[in-house]
């Protein structure tokens, strides 16, 4: 099954925020394999329905090492966030061959609709947190270089935009 195109910055699509999911149907499962086609062919840890240009607050997270794990998430919302923070080099289809260290709470605590459509409440550490905050980001309009300072997002863009020519 081939999935849709990945959404290229700075298409305005990856500056919205998403819809909330009314309920979990057989289309948002779909949306949802889709999803994690997407992100196993990056491969990639995590993969955000706005990211292929859907605008719906689905998320799809998978950082084990045999992979097949994958958790699919309506709505994620972080209830709590550890103090500790965790630096990891990040990086997006959206913005392809560039990446920059990200600095994020080291663990959350996510309430997200799960694919029975039952609330759920789930722990994440180390990269299960880095890649769940940064789907939930992308659910709100905000990519991962929005963390950086103002001079070494430029640079980044910068040469996002070089390697595009």
């Amino acid at each position: 099954m081939a999935h849709r195109p990945y959404v290229m910055w700075p298409d305005k699509r990856l500056r919205a925020v998403a819809a909330p999911v009314e309920a979990i149907t057989d289309e948002v499962r779909a949306i949802w394999d889709e999803m994690i086609e997407a992100m196993e062919t990056m491969p990639g840890v995590g993969l955000a329905a706005v990211q292929l240009g859907i605008p719906m607050a689905l998320a799809v997270v998978d950082a084990s090492e045999k992979r097949g794990q994958a958790i699919r998430m309506a709505n994620p919302e972080i209830l709590h966030a550890s103090v500790q923070l965790r630096e990891h080099d990040e990086a997006s289809p959206n913005l392809p061959g560039v990446s920059a260290k990200i600095e994020r709470p080291r663990a959350v605590t996510v309430r997200f609709l799960d694919e029975h459509g039952i609330w759920d409440r789930r722990d994440f550490v180390g990269l299960w947190a880095t890649s769940v905050q940064h789907q939930i980001d992308h659910l709100q309009g905000k990519m991962y270089f929005d963390r950086l300072g103002k001079v070494k997002r430029d640079m980044l863009l910068k040469r996002a935009q070089k390697l595009a020519r």
